[in-house]
């Protein structure tokens, strides 16, 4: 999927914010949540996420990621790092 299908779709299922977000080589963020949900497609690189203490689980160029609003989660990026298109809905 492009990323202009991408954010077509995204828009279609409410989400109002799309951005671009690129993380560095390497980086990581500890557990933190947000007040908002998000979907992303990764674009490049890959990114890690451990979601409420569970399983850690990988995401690469093509898969898409969900996290709901206020939901823990951990992130660390691979030795490319990443970056993703992401919709944000209240």
């Amino acid at each position: 999927m492009s990323p202009d299908e991408f954010a077509e779709r995204l828009r279609a299922e409410g989400y109002a914010e799309i951005v671009l977000v690129e993380r560095a080589p390497g980086g990581a963020l500890d557990e933190h949540a947000h007040p908002f949900e998000a979907k992303a497609l990764i674009l490049d690189g890959e990114i890690h996420i451990q979601a409420a203490g569970g399983e850690e689980k990988r995401y690469a160029a093509g898969q898409v990621f969900h996290l709901p609003a206020h939901l823990r989660h951990a992130e660390r990026y691979g030795p490319a790092g990443v970056r993703y298109l992401v919709g944000r809905k209240s």
